[in-house]
């Protein structure tokens, strides 16, 4: 018998998946974490490769978005209210690192060929429903 497995999330860094990892474990859920050593070798090809993707077996698929949706975390502005997606309404928002203007890529590109950690980030939320990206200035 083959085993289908179900990919039920993405994330930008490994050390978040390996909590939402634990969470559902401790449910008797078995996970599967995919390309996660390769994006702990270079995290800064997260976004490229679609970061490390959270995989369950197809029969726990149900059990298992049920228990993410319950540990989703939101993202708040600075007051404290939940943010929106300005395009769908949606609350299911990425926290995301951007390189759009000419500082980003130019930090990006220095760290780059340094091997040093970056100088300076642009910070995004990205919708999960609709796919806007967007800031939240």
């Amino acid at each position: 018998m083959q085993r289908t497995f179900i990919d039920i999330a993405r994330f930008q860094y490994s050390a978040e998946a390996q909590i939402v990892k634990g969470k559902l474990q401790s449910e008797g859920i078995e996970v599967f974490l995919k390309d996660q050593v390769l994006i702990d070798t270079d995290p800064l090809i997260s976004r490229a490769i679609g970061g490390v993707k959270l995989r369950v077996r197809a029969e726990d698929e149900l059990k298992a978005l049920k228990i993410l949706d319950d540990i989703e975390p939101y993202s708040v502005d600075d007051s404290g209210n939940r943010l929106k997606c300005p395009e769908c309404g949606s609350e299911r928002l990425i926290f995301q690192t951007s390189v759009k203007d000419v500082k980003s890529f130019l930090a990006f590109l220095f760290s780059f060929l340094t091997f040093a950690l970056p100088i300076h980030t642009r910070y995004d939320y990205r919708c999960e429903n609709c796919g806007n990206q967007f800031s939240n200035k």
